[in-house]
């Protein structure tokens, strides 16, 4: 008996043993793996996995970066949608610090109402905002701190999710990169800002002071904005790139002071356009839209002289690039004048600066002419399809339908933003406009009147980067402005501040940051009721126009039946009057159950969709799981048999 139960109690004891044991390397397992940080990204645009450019950022970085979330994570009135995006949030930054090897730290924090934490929230420009009146603020912030540099995003708001890797790794390169390239700013338009002048003409009411164009606020914070007066006469050679929008008829001095700036190796960035609205919008009540040039600028000496002539004249329209607005009378038009691009035939995929853009709108935009000789490369960014055709500034001004009267395709893509490169020749082989002329009196005595005019530079090495249109960085055509928890955000409505930031980094700054896409959204969209909703839409607006068309076409008819009476009959319905307006009446109505058909259709289709969807969720998935253990167990228990 003393046997048995000495057996037992060693088997219990072993057993217990290796309990022990299994837990242990259990431990030591979860751990292994823990630290090796092994998964797998399975979202359909790779949402958790960092773009080559945030690696190139990371695998550069030749200083510690320490990266602080505050979110108010114990705050009980803080939304769930917001703790969803935290994680997320959180997610993403675990993958920074993975990627980084050790050079990069995340941080979190709770700022708790009068904590230390709140006040390094605050202290860091992270803005606090109130969920109710009388409720402690909500903290949603992220700031990068690099020795004594810092820089913060104040609000992290989740409808711009899409920008929220290219936001954290401009955060960190800004901390990184302390010192800002200079940037000269040349425009005819206040895209930095004005102020209302002190003084203001007698009889004359000041101009209103205009804030400065969203562009220029959000690469502001990395580049050193250097503004050029129309008027200058001289371009800082030491600019790390310079930017052309709008620019007015410029002087020859400026002209050539520009010209000598690219042949010296300098970087240009050019926005023209031969129908800029923002000159309209912004211009006040004193400008004219029917009184041609306002509105259109050119740089006509530099391209001419480079081959690369643009029509400051003619706007493009491409009826395949169409955009929906909304015209005189609150009609609703096809514009082909209004280009929205796509990725698909209109942006190039191939080049860096552009592979990622998805969409870009650009009204009533101007086109370029590639006439270069081939010591310049040519490398076209943005173009229209072979739909498109030039058609007259003026004519555009009037609409899609005047429009479409006279259109013709060219057959040919039309150039709306190019790069060039390459070596370039001057402007003004007969040197500076106006040396000649100066230096004649000194220079005719020893018959070196040539020779003082050609002081500058005949040819050199530079950049250039052209774009057919203003209105792309004007505000109103590439953001949306929204409320959030009080502070005001923007939300981009397309990839046209991308676009402009893309070539600036190109130009001046880092071109790791021009490789970071914009992220797939995490809402996912049910594509399949978006399509059935837009082909009822399409089917409903037909049957309207259907129905506009015929209205018009009785209305026409009656006055007809109107003029064939005479006097004395003038307020009595003849018999055609009568059966017209009967049969139209009886149109109306066909036409309106078929109308009520058509959103009938539509609600029984999405209604049959989402049943099935929810018969895979609630039952497919179940039984399909319980089916595979009822295999595996008969498996197993023919195995043992």
């Amino acid at each position: 008996m003393k046997k048995f139960e000495s057996f037992a109690f060693w088997k219990a004891g072993t057993g217990i043993a290796a309990l022990l044991v299994l837990l242990a390397v259990l431990i030591a397992a979860t751990v292994i793996v823990g630290n090796l940080r092994l998964r797998a990204d399975l979202t359909e645009e790779n949402l958790y996995t960092l773009s080559p450019g945030t690696k190139t950022v990371l695998r550069g970085l030749d200083r510690p970066v320490t990266l602080k979330l505050f979110f108010s994570a114990s705050l009980p009135q803080m939304p769930m949608y917001l703790k969803t995006y935290a994680r997320q949030v959180q997610d993403l930054l675990a993958e920074y610090e993975v990627a980084a090897g050790g050079r990069l730290v995340v941080e979190t924090y709770d700022p708790r109402p009068d904590s230390d934490e709140e006040e390094w929230a605050r202290r860091y420009g992270v803005a606090g905002q109130s969920v109710d009146m009388f409720g402690p603020p909500l903290y949603f912030g992220l700031v990068a701190v690099s020795g004594k540099a810092e820089a913060a995003v104040p609000a992290l708001d989740p409808r711009a999710d899409d920008m929220l890797e290219y936001t954290v790794t401009r955060l960190i390169h800004r901390v990184t990169h302390p010192e800002k390239p200079r940037i000269g700013v040349l425009s005819g338009l206040p895209v930095l800002g004005s102020q209302t002048p002190p003084f203001a003409m007698p009889g004359q009411p000041p101009p209103p002071s205009q804030p400065r164009w969203l562009a220029f606020r959000d690469i502001g914070e990395d580049y050193e904005l250097v503004p050029i007066e129309t008027d200058a006469t001289a371009v800082d050679p030491a600019l790390d790139a310079v930017v052309v929008i709008h620019p007015p008829e410029l002087s020859g001095e400026l002209a050539y002071a520009l010209d000598q700036y690219v042949l010296g190796g300098g970087h240009l960035l050019v926005f023209l356009d031969p129908l800029c609205l923002a000159e309209l919008e912004t211009s006040g009540p004193a400008a004219n839209p029917y009184q041609m040039p306002e509105g259109r600028s050119s740089l006509d000496p530099l391209l001419d002289a480079w081959g690369i002539p643009f029509d400051s004249g003619s706007v493009v329209a491409d009826l395949r690039a169409a955009s929906r607005i909304r015209a005189g009378e609150n009609r609703v038009e096809e514009s082909p004048v209004w280009l929205s691009l796509t990725a698909a035939g209109h942006i190039n995929r191939e080049d860096v600066l552009t592979a990622k853009l998805e969409s870009l709108m650009l009204p009533f935009a101007g086109a370029f002419r590639d006439e270069t000789s081939d010591r310049l490369t040519v490398t076209p960014l943005v173009t229209s399809s072979s739909s498109a055709g030039l058609v007259d500034a003026r004519l555009a001004r009037m609409g899609g339908q005047a429009v479409m009267r006279d259109f013709q395709s060219g057959g040919l893509p039309l150039n709306l933003a190019l790069r060039v490169t390459g070596t370039f020749p001057t402007a003004f082989p007969d040197g500076k406009p106006g040396a000649a002329d100066e230096d004649a009196g000194t220079a005719a005595s020893t018959g070196s009147v040539a020779a003082a005019a050609m002081d500058g530079l005949n040819e050199g090495e530079g950049a250039v980067i052209l774009v057919g249109d203003v209105d792309l960085l004007y505000d109103r055509f590439c953001v949306e402005e929204l409320n959030f928890f009080g502070a005001t955000a923007f939300q981009p409505l397309n990839d046209n501040l991308a676009f402009f930031a893309n070539a600036l980094e190109q130009m001046a700054g880092s071109t790791a940051l021009i490789g970071i896409r914009s992220r797939g959204r995490t809402a996912r969209p049910f594509d399949r009721v978006l399509e059935l909703e837009e082909k009822a839409r399409r089917e409903w607006q037909a049957r309207e126009e259907d129905l506009t068309r015929k209205l018009n076409d009785t209305r026409a008819r009656l006055r007809e039946l109107q003029t064939q009476k005479d006097e004395s009959q003038r307020f009595i319905l003849s018999k055609q009057q009568r059966e017209a307006i009967e049969r139209f009446k009886e149109e109306e109505l066909q036409i309106q159950r078929r109308l009520k058909d058509v959103r009938k259709n539509l609600r029984r289709d999405i209604e049959r969709l989402g049943i099935r969807v929810k018969m895979i969720n609630i039952a497919l998935v179940p039984v399909l799981v319980a089916l595979g253990g009822v295999l595996y167990g008969m498996y197993r228990k023919r195995k043992v048999g």
